[in-house]
């Protein structure tokens, strides 16, 4: 028996049999596998996560409008009672007091973050667009390095890095993490997951249309991965953001905005309040950046299993 398929006035295609009858189907419907208890009790469970996920922050906020007194009470109370901002002002009062101006610690900070972040962000997506469209003698091998490479942690890796940026001479030198930001591997893996969900059949009609493959990578490739690619921008904005300089950095003018506070902080007890304000503002800066970029966030996660 053969069968045919027809539109219909309602534009949906209906299905016909030889003799010109119709063929009824099955229709499926999808019911939910929980009832409402079952969600309700979900929806509790999750937000009781959410609340002790939460609590670091609301403790962290809290103690940073505490008065002196109040971060030394005990038992301790997690919330405040007599809320201020003398923390705030006398933390301004101690920057003011330093060898460097407070206004030069915060150049110093976005010099590196933004250059840094930036020029991964160029050289993570620039490499993984050949790693993961073009297919070349050794592609498969330099990615089995990268991933290999996600598996030493920064401690291990920290001597080998002093080394070699010694011996290019960029020791106390804004060069000395910016640099070794470019080298990001969890950046170019992430890239490259992203970029091989793109069609390939939009870079064969760039490439067909004349386009030149530098511009395929910015006028085809990156616009569909913009989730990647914010989520990049993020993860590495935060690492460079608390980073202190380290060994890296010996000159006072050139040290973040981390270590000057840093610095506060190990003032001893007297100075409690101001470290209690310091971690507020180290943590309220990659924090209000996430939350502005929370939708492209959400929309990482969810695009991350489509395939073409």
């Amino acid at each position: 028996m053969s069968v045919v398929s027809k539109r219909t006035h309602k534009s949906q295609f209906a299905i016909y049999d030889e003799r010109g009858r119709k063929i009824k189907l099955a229709r499926r419907t999808k019911k939910l596998s929980r009832s409402l208890g079952g969600t309700i009790a979900l929806f509790i469970f999750i937000g009781i996560f959410a609340v002790f996920m939460g609590m670091p922050m609301v403790l962290t906020i809290s103690n940073a409008l505490k008065p002196l007194d109040e971060l030394f009470y005990f038992p301790p109370r997690f919330f405040v009672r007599n809320p201020t901002l003398s923390n705030f002002s006398d933390l301004v009062i101690s920057m003011q007091q330093t060898w460097v101006p407070f206004s030069r610690y915060l150049l110093n900070s976005f010099i590196i973050t933004g250059f840094g972040t930036l020029g991964h962000l160029l050289f993570a997506s620039m490499a993984a667009y050949p790693l993961a469209k073009n297919k070349f003698p050794g592609s498969e091998f330099l990615m089995g390095i990268v991933v290999l490479s996600l598996m030493f942690s920064g401690v291990v890796t920290g001597i080998p890095n002093f080394l070699i940026i010694s011996q290019l001479g960029m020791v106390d030198t804004y060069w000395a993490l910016i640099i070794p930001a470019f080298a990001f591997s969890l950046g170019l893996y992430l890239m490259k997951q992203f970029m091989e969900q793109v069609p390939d059949s939009l870079i064969e009609s760039a490439r067909i249309d004349g386009c030149l493959e530098i511009g395929i990578w910015w006028r085809i490739v990156m616009p569909n991965v913009k989730p990647a690619w914010l989520t990049l921008i993020i993860l590495q904005f935060q690492a460079l953001w608390a980073t202190t300089g380290g060994v890296f950095l010996q000159s006072e003018e050139l040290k973040p905005l981390t270590f000057a506070m840093n610095q506060v902080v190990g003032g001893g007890i007297a100075r409690a309040g101001e470290g209690a304000a310091v971690m507020f503002i180290t943590m309220m800066v990659p924090v209000t950046f996430f939350v502005v970029s929370q939708s492209r966030i959400v929309e990482t996660m969810a695009t991350s299993g489509m395939k073409e």
